[in-house]
């Protein structure tokens, strides 16, 4: 299984940007579908955007028209830029691959994201 490592999390005020990026070990990164996750307090984990193979992107309601997900199949990363933030984006958010080749499902450890004035 892929291992993935987030960074760029922490503390923002309402209406700022953070870009998030999830980091993959070993090789085939293309080959993985790739997702962000949050979980806020309290609640479920749910998903928020998704990038496909060939760079389709799927979101959330919530976050449509302020986040966008990106990849580098070069670097093995996949980005979240967040924009316009609100207090209810408030979440522990998580990296998640799915390997179109085993359909094997691989997490990161999460990052915090923290919307307060």
């Amino acid at each position: 299984q892929v291992q993935l490592v987030e960074s760029g999390g922490g503390l923002v005020q309402p209406g700022g940007s953070l870009r998030l990026s999830c980091a993959a070990s070993g090789s085939a990164f293309s080959w993985y579908i790739m997702a962000w996750h949050r979980q806020p307090p309290g609640k479920e984990r749910e998903v928020v955007a998704r990038i496909m193979r060939d760079n389709m992107t799927t979101y959330a309601d919530s976050v449509k028209g302020r986040f966008t997900i990106s990849r580098d199949n070069a670097k093995n990363t996949v980005y979240l830029q967040m924009n316009s933030l609100k207090t209810e984006d408030t979440a522990v958010y998580y990296c998640n691959a799915i390997s179109t080749v085993s359909w094997n499902t691989s997490w990161g450890q999460g990052t915090q994201i923290t919307v307060s004035e």
